[in-house]
């Protein structure tokens, strides 16, 4: 499991793309970069993990929580998604290019697609982090005329249509209800969490918040937790407890990696790492890209507002506030919003199972991994195991949802 972690979490690789892949929906298929497209005078890598990489950085830089980050993550994405399929439907094409190389019209539609990602992606990104906004634009200069004296037309082209779909998405980001206050009661008693005196909860209004390819962010919503105080409750709370007096060095450091997500910042940044590493070696052309990319944070953020939505309705107090609670240390901190169910394992089992419909060969790697990060967050004390199980249902189920209803992506 560690070298998949390491393997996971190392630092992005931009690989040579081919560009035989069209806009995939079963498993990719990997191919030799085209004899055509060998010694060109122009870049051939994909700019979507590079700007997936960029807002990495910035959520990281800017300390961004992961109930923040996954609408950031999720507007990117499917900014990016829309923006291609905006190109090629301005471009009449049906998606493909060439695999002996970009033929008619190749090279056209090639530049079009890394202008149009570069336009999504600099106006969603600017919106979100408007002190960078200037070097964002920045990197869409070095996108547009790198290895090449002067940019292509086909490129401005499509950075102009990018930029429209990026601004689409601005005007759904400000009508979303993201920032609409959290107006519910937390009750108060047995059984029920307490919240951090004078701190605002944590995603409390997540439920509220327009999902994309959901019908309600109650849809999903998980079954009845163990009733506080009975068999499987008690169950559980004395496995959370037995961990925390007992930790070992290997579950000390399990809790520590998945606590920041493996150095992605998040489940989401982690999951992006994943997709990317997964892109590259399948060789998939920036359409293809885009698709991975938009389909799993979509998924994911959809998951997130479901688990956010269980968490408030049921109201599930965390294994250290159940007396006597100084029992039970956690050492990455005491996340301030309710247990039930656990948000990273919503997050990482429906990242996976996005990823498993696009590379089912990594089927394995995945699922230890969905695992072990579910595992990680009752070694540091701050879920019980039916959190876990819950979230992993949950998450599966939104992510399922997803790739039956990805049209309404486009």
């Amino acid at each position: 499991m560690l070298a998949s972690r390491q393997r996971s979490a190392a630092a992005l690789v931009i690989g040579v793309a081919s560009f035989a892949c069209a806009d995939q929906t079963t498993a990719p298929v990997p191919h030799d970069s085209p004899p055509a497209l060998k010694g060109t005078p122009f870049s051939t890598a994909l700019l979507s993990p590079q700007w997936q990489e960029q807002i990495r950085i910035l959520v990281s830089s800017n300390s961004i929580s992961p109930t923040v980050a996954g609408r950031r993550f999720a507007a990117l994405s499917v900014a990016q998604y829309r923006a291609i399929i905006a190109v090629d439907e301005d471009l009449g094409t049906e998606g493909s290019l060439k695999t002996s190389g970009f033929g008619a019209g190749g090279r056209s539609l090639y530049e079009a697609r890394r202008g149009a990602v570069s336009g999504a992606s600099v106006e969603v990104l600017s919106f979100l982090f408007p002190t960078a906004a200037a070097a964002l634009e920045e990197q869409v200069e070095a996108h547009a005329t790198f290895n090449k004296e002067n940019v292509h037309p086909s490129f401005t082209r499509g950075l102009a249509i990018g930029r429209a779909a990026g601004d689409e998405m601005i005007d759904h980001l400000q009508n979303d209800g993201f920032s609409d206050p959290f107006t519910g009661t937390i009750p108060v008693g047995e059984g029920f969490w307490i919240p951090a005196p004078n701190v605002p909860p944590g995603g409390a209004n997540l439920g509220g918040v327009t999902p994309y390819l959901i019908n309600s962010t109650s849809q999903f919503r998980s079954a009845d937790p163990p009733p506080f105080g009975l068999s499987q409750f008690n169950t559980d709370l004395e496995e959370v407890r037995a961990i925390a007096a007992n930790r070992t060095p290997q579950q000390v450091a399990i809790a520590q990696f998945w606590a920041t997500a493996a150095g992605g910042s998040t489940p989401f940044g982690y999951s992006a790492q994943v997709a990317a590493d997964y892109i590259d070696e399948a060789g998939l052309n920036e359409r293809a890209a885009t698709h991975v990319f938009a389909l799993m944070h979509a998924a994911q953020f959809d998951a997130q507002l479901t688990c956010f939505e269980t968490k408030y309705h049921y109201f599930v107090i965390r294994p250290s506030q159940v007396p006597p609670g100084n029992s039970i240390v956690t050492p990455p901190g005491l996340p301030n919003y309710p247990a039930y169910p656990s948000g990273h394992a919503c997050l990482m089992s429906s990242g996976a199972r996005v990823l498993e419909h696009f590379f089912p060969a990594n089927t394995t790697e995945l699922e230890s991994n969905v695992t072990e990060a579910g595992l990680s967050r009752i070694y540091a004390g701050i879920h019980y195991r039916f959190d876990i199980t819950a979230a992993w249902t949950l998450g599966r189920a939104v992510a399922d949802w997803a790739i039956s209803h990805q049209e309404a992506l486009q």
